[in-house]
């Protein structure tokens, strides 16, 4: 039987990493034969986040047929944000903490999705309801993702449970959870070496709205303009991505995690669809929203609402 390859989506963000990794690892002392693996190359945040705690970064996969008849998914389930040949492997789990949409299976799967602020929170429900020990560096990046997902319990995707379970994992971790965590934060909002296409594919992910394909990307800084003092390369860069990929719009959100505001930069069509979803104005294709933080909560369901009407 080959190895079943866990892996979160593409693009990773700290849980995307942290959930394969704790998945894979609860999975083997289960008695599977699992390997963490991702698709993409880690963020400067998780890449801190795992150096803190002594771990490598996953190997990179582009396909997984190749190498395995059988995934696991962390951390998303739909086909677009998944490997290229994702219908020619068997989906055997999915834990997960966003939307459902597009998936379909052969056969039976087991299926784990909560509304919580993120899959680690619920993967640590996993590890004690199976009385499975948790490794100090195992905690330390289920702790991560769980900071990041939740901007520090500042979203308002978090819960009491994400905070609960971030302290518990704390604690194994030892570390003081709102120094290490503002620490890893900052981070990954270093923004000012990127180009233009790195920074719209940091973190982005393609959804399905009614009869348009949407390019979502979001990053997190402390100040917006590290980002905007390149608007119009960004500008290109996305029209030249929306183009490439046939995106239809491709909304550029950028959050300040001091402040906990957005500001969006939407280009393509329906603009008026953006404006309507957040009752804005765009200005040279940019709006403030305030207290908007929450790709998953703030802007997705948002924006399907105004094009699916």
């Amino acid at each position: 039987m080959s190895k079943i390859l866990v892996f979160g989506h593409k693009n990773p963000d700290t849980d995307a990493i942290a959930s394969a990794i704790s998945f894979s690892y609860l999975q083997n002392a289960l008695g599977k034969e699992t390997e963490a693996v991702a698709l993409g190359e880690v963020s400067e945040e998780t890449a801190y986040a795992l150096e803190y705690f002594g771990m490598e970064a996953p190997r990179v996969i582009e396909t997984a047929a190749n190498e395995t008849n059988t995934v696991y998914l962390v951390d998303h389930n739909e086909a677009q944000q998944s490997v290229s040949d994702i219908h020619d492997v068997e989906i055997a789990s999915v834990v997960d903490h966003h939307r459902i949409a597009n998936i379909d299976t052969a056969n039976p799967l087991y299926y784990r999705a909560e509304p919580v602020g993120c899959t680690a929170t619920i993967v640590l429900k996993i590890f004690k309801e199976n009385n499975i020990a948790i490794p100090k560096n195992i905690a330390g990046i289920m702790l991560s993702a769980i900071v990041s997902d939740t901007l520090l319990f500042k979203s308002p995707t978090s819960t009491q449970e994400d905070e609960s379970a971030a302290r518990e994992l704390a604690d194994i971790a030892e570390v003081e959870l709102e120094v290490y965590g503002l620490d890893m934060l900052k981070a990954g909002t270093n923004m000012g070496d990127k180009t233009a296409e790195e920074l719209i594919d940091m973190d982005a992910k393609s959804f399905p709205m009614g009869d348009k394909n949407v390019r979502i990307a979001q990053i997190n800084v402390v100040d917006v303009e590290d980002v905007f003092s390149k608007q119009a390369q960004l500008e290109k860069a996305i029209q030249q991505t929306n183009l490439a990929n046939h995106y239809d719009l491709f909304v550029l959100v950028v959050t300040n995690i001091l402040d906990s505001d957005s500001v969006i930069l939407a280009i393509g069509n329906p603009i008026a669809a953006v404006e309507e979803a957040f009752n804005v104005k765009l200005d040279s294709n940019k709006a403030v929203l305030k207290g908007v933080v929450s790709r998953k909560k703030q802007v997705v369901p948002q924006l399907t609402e105004a094009l699916t009407k």
